[in-house]
Formats: C-alpha cells, sequence, structure tokens
C-alpha cells in the first residue's frame, strides 16, 4: 500500500519501485475514457488495461538488416 501512496519512492534499496502512477491513470480513466467514478472504481486492472488499449497490435521490432543500416547511418 505504502508504494500505491508513492512512499519510499526515494528508497535506494535493489527492487524498490517507483510509486504507482494515479495522475495517469486517473487521467486516462476520467478524461480520455469519460468514465464515471463508480465505472471507474470498479474496473478491474485487466480491464482498464484493455479499455486504455493495452491489447492493441504492437509493431515489429527492428530486423538484423535495418539495425545494421542505421547503425551506418548514426555511427555514434
Amino acid at each position: 500500500m505504502n508504494a500505491a501512496a508513492g512512499e519510499g519512492a526515494g528508497d535506494d534499496r535493489a527492487g524498490a519501485s517507483a510509486p504507482f502512477p494515479w495522475d495517469v491513470v486517473m487521467h486516462v480513466g476520467f478524461c480520455l475514457l469519460r468514465l464515471s467514478s463508480r465505472d471507474f472504481w470498479a474496473l478491474t486492472p485487466v480491464e482498464f488495461f484493455l479499455m486504455a488499449g493495452g491489447a492493441r497490435p504492437r509493431t515489429m521490432a527492428v530486423g538484423r538488416a535495418e539495425l545494421d543500416a542505421l547503425m551506418r547511418v548514426f555511427p555514434d
């Protein structure tokens, strides 16, 4: 519960995680998806993930040939 509240975020321990981005999640839920408070808080994390576009197809990664070409153009 502490991580969700943002407590201990400055922790230097191995495995310490960043606080949950409530501001972003609430913005997506209320502003972009235009959910009511009741509907937003009733969602499971999986339902929210799917509604926010988490299941859309992802583009393919760059192949070896494309990577080699980019490395020639940008050798740094």
